[in-house]
């Protein structure tokens, strides 16, 4: 598995699409990043699979993750 991806997903609060670059080899994460369009902070859960790949979900800062 490619430690390195860039992966797409959707802005919670624009709904653009934004890249994300993410680290796999780091395991599982949970982080906040901001929306490269609107600027919001976007909370990040990064699940990684080694027969998956890597999983990506985006909230919203109020939401729960």
């Amino acid at each position: 598995m490619n430690t390195i991806e860039t992966v797409a997903a959707q802005c919670p609060y624009c709904g653009e699409n934004i890249e994300l670059v993410v680290d796999g080899s780091a395991g599982d994460q949970r982080y906040i990043e901001d929306c490269e369009v609107c600027c919001q902070a976007i909370s990040i859960a990064l699940t990684c699979d080694e027969e998956l790949g890597v999983r990506v979900d985006v909230f919203s800062e109020n939401d729960v993750f």
